[in-house]
């Protein structure tokens, strides 16, 4: 899709369009998109899908409309029929430093050097003390808005096949913890191997590595390559100072 496709329906609903102080924004494509923008943008935010005819296209769980249903949904907006939504972030230090705020999720991951890395989870909160260590291939920390990405791998595997529109969820006071693809997890103290869990908004969670290994953390950056983390670094995850806005079609102040 052009920019000028878009502009053309922005325009037919009767919009202006503009860069200077808009009342809203409207980000076209799929799910990485729209946590790209969720992250960086303070303006109310429209997200629309693209229907993939690749099998492999992003799903746009996110999307509020299709870019087939916009010029109706823009007419929506424009009479006023919506809700904007405050959806809170998450932020992400490296040695105290913070490497940005996130929308959907942030995951530490192994880099094409090693096969797994090996990482210890120290989770801090009213009512929460978890450690635990694990090997695999990583670990997910998602908002509610980031329930339907990497966190939900599990719900899409059945037995020796995948099932695509399966999906968990997050409620929006929790942070979900996900390993990825683990060959082994230990909750100290306990006879747990977690896989996947919900911790309470407001916790602290500690992140590192506990052996030498090519590890990368995603998700709070454009950068394909993410950010290089080594022994010794301590990453922290905790609830972010700013809010994605989020314009709602389904729960509109019409209802």
């Amino acid at each position: 899709m052009k920019p000028s496709e878009l502009r053309e329906v922005l325009l037919g609903a009767g919009l202006e369009v503009g860069d200077r102080r808009p009342d809203f924004g409207v980000v076209v494509g799929g799910d990485g998109r729209f946590s790209r923008y969720g992250r960086t943008e303070s303006t109310p935010l429209l997200f629309v899908g693209v229907r993939s005819r690749s099998p492999t296209g992003s799903k746009a769980y996110l999307a509020e409309t299709t870019f087939d249903q916009l010029s109706s949904a823009l007419q929506r907006v424009a009479r006023g029929d919506y809700a904007v939504k405050e959806q809170r972030r998450l932020e992400v230090l490296k040695n105290g430093r913070s490497l940005g705020e996130v929308y959907t999720d942030a995951y530490l991951c192994r880099g094409a050097e090693s096969t797994c890395i090996r990482y210890k989870l120290k989770i801090r909160g009213e009512g929460v003390s978890i450690d635990e260590a694990a090997i695999g291939d990583g670990v997910v920390f998602s908002t509610a808005a980031g329930a339907t990405g990497y966190y939900s791998y599990p719900d899409r595997i059945r037995g020796e096949r995948m099932d695509p529109d399966s999906f968990a969820s997050i409620g929006e006071d929790e942070v979900g913890i996900c390993h990825v693809t683990p060959t082994y997890t230990e909750r100290s103290g306990t006879r747990n191997h977690p896989l996947r869990y919900a911790v309470p908004w407001g916790v602290r969670i500690e992140v590192s590595l506990f052996r030498r290994a090519d590890a990368r953390i995603y998700g709070t950056s454009d950068s394909r390559k993410g950010v290089k983390v080594a022994m010794g670094d301590k990453l922290v995850v905790q609830p972010g100072k700013s809010v994605t806005r989020v314009i709602s079609l389904r729960h509109s102040t019409s209802e």
